[in-house]
């Protein structure tokens, strides 16, 4: 198994839907492991184009209740990668989802809601 620190910032909450009972937010998420096939001779880190993730293993998150979601593509895909000479792999991504929430409006409009954010990953 390989353990992936993450942390997530919450850059705006765009939309709130309560006919269609979810919420639209932009996300910042950073993924970090350790790859030892990554290590190098060095002391600075390297960063990599975005495009090359493709060549990589990075972890299978997934966000919980997403409805839609999509990667920033303008002007290139919003994605960082950089490596470091112990093989640790920082992996950003800058994400809009649309993430379902189940509201209880009867005490509309002294109601209170709490929607959550929750990300997890595929275990095989």
């Amino acid at each position: 198994p390989v353990s992936v620190g993450m942390s997530l910032d919450i850059a705006s909450i765009d939309t709130i839907s309560e006919i269609n009972m979810d919420y639209t937010a932009t996300i910042f998420l950073r993924q970090r492991w350790t790859d030892e096939r990554l290590c190098f001779d060095g002391n600075k880190s390297l960063s990599l184009d975005g495009r090359l993730v493709e060549m990589l293993w990075v972890p299978d998150t997934f966000i919980v209740d997403s409805k839609k979601s999509f990667l920033h593509d303008i002007t290139v895909e919003n994605r960082l990668i950089r490596i470091y000479p112990n093989g640790t792999v920082l992996y950003a991504l800058r994400i809009t989802t649309t993430v379902a929430c189940s509201m209880d409006l009867t005490k509309y409009p002294m109601d209170k809601q709490m929607c959550t954010l929750q990300l997890e990953s595929c275990k095989m």
